[in-house]
């Protein structure tokens, strides 16, 4: 199928050509007539697949017709949510590259910046507005944001917004709108939470689902190590020794773990910058800029942050530390092999760690190839006898629960969390490790 198959306006298919774009993805194929013909939505698609255009199309087309009551010109007519600065950013950058042609104004406001240049836009006029909560809620009881005039309202990335716990945020912005509007909802995953939450604000919604669930893309490689906490570090550094990996980025689950890492990998040259939510905006978006860039090899990121991370061609994905919700891992790999492409996601666990393993190797329904070529490589009874400790150490204090806080709650959050161990790698081969031979010098084996 063709852009033009859709019934979509002359403006909006000059603009696409423009930016290269003549046949839609799945996403965008199913999604875009439904929600021209004015039908609430329930899209489920993994990071990637173009969700953002499956509804920035459809809503530029909706909102460039002539409104009766003119009184409204300047109000907001259309609202995107959505939990990170860098997802609002990219949304917004879509809505101007699609209406190009159109005379609908857009905004995009976040938090960490000042709001001075936010209100005098809304001021002036806006018909689209791409928020995060923070910040929509902080200037709406300012007064100058009103949600009265809601014609269309997208939830966008409704799984991350839970896990963020932005859940209440959410539902303090829902019970301002106009019970009379279109919406539209979008989640990567589908856990039962959200489920519950598209059923009370969606009316006989169409549901639009291109890949299972819980699925990782095909196309992305992966693999697991099994290592020692204390020489994660070490196997980092190791990994990196392949030139072979231009850029990767690489999660960690804590803002301080990431400045460590950071830290670690300045001190033996390699070029490298984090991205988490004590950063400045503008800090946020300088990194990013050099990661797309190349100027900066590795980007080490908190959960919340790269959400919204939209790279080309980025080949690598590293969990430093596996996510303690197994959702997590989807969204994070879903940084690589996009639009088609192939990716590698490498993984480091612990024994601390085979818990949270276990639990994304049943959400995906695939047992992760396990690498043992490397020089830090843990052995099995190593891993489970520690695993078995680590699972009798959290039974033993139920008040703390078998999982760690979850990342980035914010204020506060750096003496709770849990940090990753840099300190001192190893010099010499783990158990079993002595005759290995490295990983990533032998490019053409399965395992590097």
């Amino acid at each position: 199928m063709l852009f033009e198959e859709l019934n979509l306006i002359e403006p909006i298919l000059k603009a696409l050509q423009t930016e290269g774009y003549t046949q839609p993805t799945p996403i965008q194929e199913q999604s875009i007539p439904s929600i021209l013909q004015g039908k609430d939505l329930l899209g489920c698609a993994q990071t990637g697949t173009g969700k953002t255009a499956a509804f920035a199309i459809p809503m530029l087309q909706l909102l460039s017709k002539p409104h009766t009551n003119t009184k409204i010109h300047k109000a907001i007519k259309a609202l995107v949510l959505t939990p990170t600065r860098e997802l609002a950013i990219q949304i917004e950058e879509s809505f101007k590259a699609y209406g190009k042609n159109l005379p609908i104004k857009h905004l995009v406001i976040f938090g960490g910046v000042g709001q001075k240049a936010q209100t005098d836009a809304l001021h002036r006029g806006v018909d689209i507005l791409v928020a995060t909560p923070g910040r929509l809620l902080d200037l709406m009881n300012q007064g100058f944001i009103s949600l009265k005039d809601i014609e269309l309202f997208v939830l966008d990335e409704a799984d991350r917004m839970l896990d963020m716990g932005f859940i209440h945020d959410v539902k303090k912005v829902i019970a301002k709108l106009p019970t009379v509007r279109q919406t539209l909802f979008f989640s990567a995953t589908m856990p039962k939470e959200i489920q519950i939450l598209a059923d009370t604000i969606l009316r006989n919604p169409v549901k639009v689902e291109v890949t299972p669930v819980s699925s990782t893309a095909e196309k992305i490689q992966q693999q697991i190590f099994y290592v020692e906490k204390n020489d994660k570090r070490g196997l980092l550094m190791h990994i990196l020794q392949d030139k072979t990996i231009e850029t990767a980025l690489v999660f960690a689950r804590t803002k301080h773990g990431a400045d460590r890492i950071v830290k670690d990998l300045v001190k033996v040259g390699v070029k490298a910058e984090a991205i988490h939510g004590n950063k400045s905006q503008n800090a946020r978006q300088r990194a990013l800029t050099n990661f797309k860039a190349k100027t900066t090899r590795i980007l080490v990121a908190t959960d919340i942050a790269a959400r919204g991370i939209d790279v080309d061609e980025l080949t690598h994905v590293i969990n430093y530390e596996l996510p303690n919700i197994p959702e997590t891992y989807v969204h994070r790999i879903g940084r690589t092999g996009r639009a088609g492409l192939s990716g590698t996601a490498l993984s480091f666990c612990d024994a601390e760690e085979k818990e949270f393993l276990d639990d994304i190797e049943k959400l995906i329904g695939l047992k992760l190839p396990v690498t043992e070529d490397h020089p830090y490589a843990m052995s099995w009874q190593s891993l489970m006898s520690g695993a078995a400790a680590a699972k009798g150490k959290s039974k033993a204090k139920p008040s703390r629960g078998a999982r760690p806080p979850r990342a980035d709650r914010g204020a506060g959050s750096a003496r709770t969390e849990r940090e990753p161990n840099l300190s001192g790698a190893k010099k010499t081969a783990g158990a079993g490790g002595g005759n290995r031979k490295r990983w990533g010098n032998k490019p053409k084996s399965s395992n590097s």
